[in-house]
Formats: C-alpha cells, sequence, structure tokens
C-alpha cells in the first residue's frame, strides 16, 4: 500500500540534490527577465553592473554567514571539487614538502592521487581496510606538514568528521556536502572547498576559500587559471564565471540566511538524522553500515541484507516519490541525504515508511 505523502517527489538525492522551492521560482523567473531588466540570466555580460551585484552579494553572504576574517578570499571557480584535489597541491606543496592527508573515503583517495603528483603525502590514518565504514581518531598530525588536508563528510561511505582537528598545521578540508550544516570557526582553516551542488547551489560551480598568507611560496610556475591569486586579482572572473550556477548560489545563500542561518541549520540537521537513525536503530531489517559516533548527518547510509527485499524497498521508494535512495554503484544498499534544503516532512515520510515495511517484513 502506498502511503500518503503531502509532494509530488521527496529528494534524496546525493548530488545534485534538493534545493528550496522558492529558490527554483525565483530561479525560473530570471531565466525569463531578470529583475525586471527584460535580460535573461543566462545571457547577461559577466562584466556588467548586473552580475557584479549578483556576485557581490553572494560573496558578502558567504563571508557573513561563515563569519570570515579579511585574511580569508572567497572565490566562485569552475571544476568542481575535482580540480581542487590538484589545485590546492599546486598552489601549497613544493616537491620536496609534505602535506599530511586523512584517507576516509573515495574521494579522500583521490585528493591523496592527486597530490602525490606535486611532493610527498603522509596518510596519518585510513579506514580503508574496513570499507571506510569508520573515521580514524589516533591519528597524529606531523608539525612539518605543508598542510593537513581531509573530507570534513564523507558522501558515498556515509561518515562525517564531528570535531575539527587541532594542530598547528594550516588545515585544508573539502566540505562538499556538509558545507554550511553546522557551525564551527571557518578562520582556522587555511582553504576551504566545496562543489556547490549539495547545500549552496546548482552544478557548475565551487565555493573555494583562500587564506591569502599560503599563497606565492611554491617554485613551480603556475598556469594562470591555477593560480589563486590570479583569481582573487580578478575577483573570480580571470575568465567568464558560471554566471548561472553563482546566481541559484546568491539565492540559495539568502534563503539560508532568512531561515537564520547555519545554526538553524544545524538545528534541522540533527533533528532530520537523529529521527532517521533512531529508526533504523530500531528495525531489524534495515542495518547502518557506519561507526555509530561516526555517522553522517548529511548522508545517511544503510542495506537490507536479503537482496529480495532490497529490491522490494527500494519500488515502494519509488511508488512513494521518494527520489535518490539508492546507494553509490561502489558501495550499494541505501543512502538518504539529508541536505539543509530537504524539508522534516520528506524525512518523517520516509521513517514512517520503514516502519511500515518493518512491520510487514519482520
Amino acid at each position: 500500500m502506498t502511503l500518503q505523502h503531502t509532494a509530488l517527489v521527496h529528494n534524496f538525492n546525493s548530488g545534485p540534490s534538493v534545493l528550496p522551492k522558492e529558490v527554483f521560482e525565483q530561479a525560473s523567473q530570471a531565466i525569463l527577465d531578470l529583475d525586471g531588466t527584460g535580460l535573461s540570466i543566462l545571457e547577461i555580460g559577466h562584466r556588467t553592473p548586473i552580475f557584479q551585484a549578483v556576485l557581490d552579494e553572494t560573496v558578502a553572504t558567504t563571508r557573513e554567514l561563515m563569519k570570515l576574517d579579511a585574511d580569508h578570499e572567497i572565490l566562485f571557480l569552475h571544476g568542481g571539487a575535482s580540480t581542487q584535489f590538484f589545485q590546492i597541491p599546486m598552489n601549497l606543496l613544493n616537491e620536496n614538502e609534505t602535506a599530511a592527508c586523512l584517507d576516509t573515503g573515495i574521494f579522500a583517495y583521490k585528493a591523496i592521487k592527486e597530490a602525490r603528483v606535486f611532493g610527498h603525502v603522509d596518510v596519518v590514518g585510513s579506514s580503508r581496510e574496513k570499507g571506510y565504514t569508520y573515521i580514524p581518531h589516533d591519528f597524529v598530525i606531523p608539525p612539518t606538514a605543508k598542510y593537513f588536508h581531509y573530507t570534513s563528510n564523507n558522501t558515498v561511505e556515509g561518515t562525517q568528521m564531528h570535531t575539527v582537528p587541532e594542530t598547528e598545521v594550516p588545515l585544508v578540508a573539502d566540505m562538499s556536502s556538509d558545507i554550511l550544516s553546522r557551525v564551527m570557526d571557518f578562520n582556522r582553516f587555511g582553504i576551504i572547498y566545496a562543489g556547490a551542488q549539495k547545500n549552496i547551489g546548482a552544478a557548475g560551480v565551487n565555493l573555494v576559500i583562500v587564506r591569502k598568507d599560503l599563497l606565492g611560496k611554491v617554485t613551480r610556475q603556475l598556469p594562470s587559471m591555477m593560480d589563486y591569486r590570479q583569481h582573487i586579482e580578478n575577483g573570480s572572473m580571470l575568465n567568464t564565471p558560471p554566471v548561472f550556477a553563482i546566481y541559484v548560489c546568491m539565492l540559495t545563500l539568502r534563503w539560508l540566511k532568512g531561515q537564520g542561518g547555519i545554526a538553524e541549520m544545524e538545528k534541522r540537521s540533527e533533528r532530520k538524522s537523529a529521527l532517521l537513525y533512531d529508526t533504523l536503530d530500531s528495525l531489524p531489517v534495515f542495518r547502518p553500515k557506519v561507526a555509530k559516533e561516526d555517522r553522517s548527518r548529511m548522508n545517511v547510509v544503510f542495506v537490507i541484507d536479503d537482496p529480495a527485499l532490497e529490491k522490494e524497498f527500494l519500488s515502494l521508494c519509488k511508488e512513494n516519490g521518494m527520489v535518490g535512495i539508492k546507494g553509490h554503484r561502489s558501495v550499494g544498499g541505501f543512502r538518504a541525504s539529508l541536505y539543509n534544503a530537504l524539508p522534516m516532512s520528506s524525512v518523517e515520510l520516509l521513517a514512517e515508511l520503514m516502519k511500515d515495511f518493518a512491520k510487514k517484513k519482520g
């Protein structure tokens, strides 16, 4: 039997993912006519006062929400987080220097691989041998490391680092899947990067926050497009920026601010994830895969050990308008992504669906 729900689709996709309804409405209108200009957001010149105002608001709102100081520059760049895997060591790491890295998932491992192209890498901890189902906690960051790189939330594996490491070494963090979802001192970081398509906007743009004093210390010659200093000097417009994606970021950040900012997002995240994990823990038919203390509040990963029931549950989710529940192809099972814009009502419906399924199959 199909449960009743209040929306046609409940979007649990891991990215590109759910965005606020009002952002879709505003972006749709801007495609036809941006703020009464008679021009579409898709056709305005990027070096016009119209777009400069969009970019300025996007940067200013990011700085306000994250409480960033003047030492940190905010960039909106092409290439996604994967480009940052090599752009960071290219800008920060000489061939004879070492970066410390924590290996906690597929994307963390990719970042390690790219860093090795430019210098030495000290993998200070890894959970690879157990399928990345936990976060190492006993690692030591060498004080001589040029920087320490880690992934704050592992989208595929469903693990999350719940504390910021204590070290004097510059911190570099991939926050693609939990950016702006919890309060922290963002000024502690040397570099923060995040693909926009999970919590802050549409696919096609990457938020990069750089502490300026880290730059200009490598001996290699950098291509202009890979040099953070060039992007800073040109205000994220060294070349044509992803105009529409930045506009959607502006709308999403404006929405987030209006909802109460990061502190409110953290409260909602705690409630949504607690409901889903409590439900999973109470139903033997489902099995969470991640160590309890390392569970992600953004990406809830779980399995059903019976393959026949797995297919049946996926079909039930589809019947009830729930999309994106199937796990990543590399790990299988299920994954429910609970990003900022996902309403509590969608999580409540999923929890009820799971209870109803377990009652019939248990």
